[in-house]
């Protein structure tokens, strides 16, 4: 098979592209190399033994080359980011989604399967139960609420603390950019595929971690930031209080996800939670690394936050795992090898400290109200 792997250059697309290679099949990536994750602008050196096409998922004449002779396509390429710019999100995460269905329909190519990247970011503030008033789905907490620390939803009936649950693929309700606009491109996908039979499955990733997680991008995840933090000297930031609940997804269990539908016959049509199985806080994490890095050094947990963060997410995986598919990565594991790579490459600039410094300018990382 002949699979087209947008963002292949990255960080998840890198290794599909691997996994795919190992199992005989032909790989075509298409990348942007773009800066923020790519600062050199660069194709990594793993990609040389495939077709590497330089482009833009928004432009039609890159798809156009990339699409040639293409059996199927995992498609990762996404914009993440905290900044404000809104229209970027909708015109590379829907646009860019609904430009291949759109070529795939005007050019009758049949291919086996789509294979699109969603995100647990489509569960916005996380599901909820209420002793008396049952399941709930909270509204993005407001910018009052942040200014004075008041980090978790409360039932929208009673006014009581909430208790948080895990996320299934039936209550969608995201509340910020990036979660809007990787809904919005799973349901162009969905739709589309189902109208014009092109078989399609959506993977709704959890936080992925581990080796190649660009120190470059500020989006790639915490364990980035946490051990770019402690390698220069710095305690690692934590947000709010530290107390978010998640699930972290070791990087081979993504792949094998993504092996997975792009084959079986019943992925079809889907949206499938991919999620680590092991909820952690984030100070616990934070605490794990610093352990695992021997540092004696405590987590920074001095009353900033991030608008756009979500409290409490993880996700139910049963739909999933009913097609046989089962996590196997520990957090300790996920620490581990992301460490045996950083480790090994050179220290290059602080990345860490440039993106926390970027948010601050911006507006999107703040303070606690003075007092409170």
């Amino acid at each position: 098979m002949h699979v087209l792997v947008t963002g292949g250059a990255g960080f998840i697309g890198s290794h599909v592209v691997d996994a795919l290679l190992r199992r005989g099949h032909t790989v075509t990536v298409l990348d942007s190399l773009v800066s923020r994750v790519h600062p050199d602008r660069t194709w990594p050196d793993g990609l040389a033994a495939v077709r590497r096409i330089r482009g833009d998922v928004t432009q039609r004449d890159d798809w156009r080359v990339a699409l040639n002779g293409a059996d199927a396509v995992v498609h990762l390429a996404a914009y993440q980011d905290y900044q404000a710019d809104f229209s970027r999100f909708a015109l590379v995460n829907d646009a860019g989604t609904a430009l291949l269905y759109e070529l795939l329909v005007e050019r009758k190519q049949p291919v086996q399967r789509v294979v699109v990247a969603s995100s647990q970011a489509v569960y916005g503030e996380g599901a909820y139960q209420c002793p008396d008033h049952g399941r709930q789905y909270p509204p993005p907490r407001s910018l009052e609420q942040l200014a004075r620390g008041v980090w978790d939803p409360a039932c929208a009936a009673c006014g009581a603390p909430l208790e948080p649950t895990a996320s299934s693929e039936r209550h969608p309700v995201p509340t910020n950019a990036y979660g809007i606009s990787k809904l919005a491109g799973e349901s162009y996908a969905l739709t589309l595929g189902a109208r014009h039979g092109i078989p399609t499955s959506a993977l709704r990733f959890s936080i992925i971690q581990g080796p190649r997680q660009s120190p470059a991008n500020a989006y790639s995840g915490v364990l980035r930031a946490f051990v770019g933090h402690i390698r220069h000297g710095r305690r690692p930031v934590v947000y709010e209080d530290g107390r978010q609940r998640r699930d972290y997804t070791h990087i081979r269990d993504a792949i094998s996800a993504v092996e997975l539908v792009l084959e079986h016959p019943d992925a079809v049509g889907q949206a499938f939670n991919v999620g680590g199985g092991q909820v952690t806080t984030v100070l616990e994490y934070a605490e794990a690394v610093l352990a695992a890095m021997g540092s004696n050094a405590e987590p920074d947990v001095s009353g900033r936050y991030r608008l756009g963060d979500t409290r409490h997410v993880w996700s139910d995986t049963a739909r999933i795992r009913a097609l046989g598919w089962r996590p196997t990565g520990t957090l300790h594991e996920i620490i581990r090898d992301y460490l045996a790579w950083i480790d090994a490459a050179p220290e290059g600039e602080d990345w860490t400290a440039r993106a926390l410094a970027r948010m601050e300018a911006g507006g999107v990382v703040r303070q606690i109200a003075q007092g409170d």
